[in-house]
């Protein structure tokens, strides 16, 4: 009986080197099978797009009147802001008249030189405009046509 034992003994150490060697062979063709493919790029990340739910017909129309109702009151406003309105003002003194653009004009050729703050008396029936340009007082005809 104790040749069997030492030949399933040996058996079994040969069949441990059988497969160490098996193991290893394994190992080396897979290392050589490495170095001769080629390197593989890391697999690319996939997006997966957002889920949107649609919009309901009804509430795009709603959003689409609301900026357009939008944009005329803001066109309305510039506009309003833009239109000045044009006055024609005229002192008129026994049946004749002088533009009060034409007064002001005077005076400013009357001082001579620009001026911050002007304040403008007008007395017709002196035929004359007093006025107060930069803290300097004067006066001036007006001539009434």
């Amino acid at each position: 009986m104790a040749v069997t034992k030492k030949t399933t003994a040996a058996a079994k150490e040969t069949a441990k080197e059988a497969a160490v060697k098996e193991v290893k062979t394994e190992t080396a063709t897979v290392k050589e099978a490495e170095k001769k493919a080629p390197a593989k790029k890391a697999p690319a990340k996939k997006t997966v797009p957002k889920k949107v739910a649609p919009k309901k017909p009804a509430a795009v129309k709603q959003a689409v009147a609301k900026a357009e109702e939008a944009k005329k009151a803001a066109a309305k406003e510039k506009n309003a802001e833009k239109a000045e309105t044009k006055v024609n003002f005229f002192v008129e003194y026994a049946g004749k008249q002088v533009p009060v653009e034409e007064v002001i004009e005077n005076v400013k050729l009357t001082y001579g030189k620009d001026a911050k703050e002007i304040t403008v008396y007008l007395k017709p029936e002196e035929s004359k405009a007093y006025f107060v340009a930069d803290g300097e007082a004067s006066d001036m005809d007006v001539f009434f046509c």
